[in-house]
């Protein structure tokens, strides 16, 4: 076995070490398999909690959960493997790897495309601090207006939902103006949001099309379906090219061909100090 080979396999070695002690860890709250699923392509200790959720979310979005740096962040989706996925069974920090680097090959000129492929799952941190995954991870969608036919298991979810019944919310634009704006519309929970509000909290500076990357990368009945055109504006038809070229890394950079994440550390550090630098807080 050559040197070369030999160093390879020490690696895989190492990475594989790092995700059995990470497995030991891993928060699985309930399978959500949406992706298996989608058209085109244990026990819960915190009852309470969930039955006083709220629209406004504001548990999160005050962002007071935890001050760390964003590679800090990454890391620590060593603990989750996502259960709605069914292409991956290894810890989400991998995926992220993955991600950013299918993008840095097709894209080597757009920095910040590549650093929005490190983090846009980032927000799954959620389930670390004994949120739910099936209220974080999985397909988002709009409420307050009709559910589209494009949502995962659209026939049968909502049946006992009253908002399916409710003549105010039960239509085509529900509590909406035509050509609104996605920025106007109250999407459902879960990591696409709140990453994005802990970027804007946090005044990073990623651009306006890397932001839509973010908050909007699960809503496939909108970026794969074109869904819910008519509450688009003219910003939300501008970006949306740009979440369906994110998409495609999302998607295909899935491998069992693990990362050397500690070779790529140092370059995706030196984004991360170019765009959202320091301590954040979430």
């Amino acid at each position: 076995m050559g040197r070369e080979a030999c160093s390879q396999l020490q690696r895989t070695t190492q990475q594989l070490q790092r995700f059995h002690l990470s497995a030991m860890r891993v928060i699985s709250i309930g399978p959500d398999p949406s992706l298996a699923y989608r058209p085109n392509l244990e026990k819960n200790e915190h009852k309470e909690k969930e039955e006083y959720r709220n629209f406004e979310h504001s548990e999160w979005t005050s962002c007071n959960h935890a001050q760390m740096g964003m590679m800090d962040a990454i890391m620590s989706l060593d603990q989750l493997v996502d259960e709605s996925d069914p292409d991956v069974d290894f810890p989400n920090s991998f995926h992220a790897f993955q991600t950013a680097e299918g993008i840095r090959q097709a894209h080597p000129d757009k920095d910040w495309f590549q650093l929005v492929g490190l983090i846009h799952d980032v927000g799954k941190i959620m389930a670390l601090w004994d949120e739910p995954q099936w209220a974080v991870v999985g397909d988002t969608f709009p409420v307050g207006c009709k559910h589209q036919n494009s949502i995962v298991f659209r026939d049968n979810t909502f049946l006992d939902n009253p908002d399916d019944k409710n003549p105010s919310y039960n239509t085509e634009y529900g509590i909406y103006e035509p050509n609104c704006g996605l920025n106007n519309v109250l999407m459902s929970w879960g990591h696409d949001e709140y990453l994005y509000r802990v970027m804007k909290f946090n005044n990073c500076s990623i651009p306006e099309e890397g932001l839509y990357m973010i908050r909007f990368h699960s809503f496939y009945p909108w970026h794969s379906h074109g869904d819910y055109m008519h509450l688009c504006n003219d910003k939300d038809l501008r970006t949306r090219p740009w979440v369906q070229e994110f998409n495609k890394f999302d998607l295909y950079t899935k491998t069992t061909d693990l990362p050397d994440v500690d070779k790529l550390k140092p370059y995706y550090q030196s984004l991360i100090d170019k765009y959202c630098p320091g301590i954040l807080k979430w």
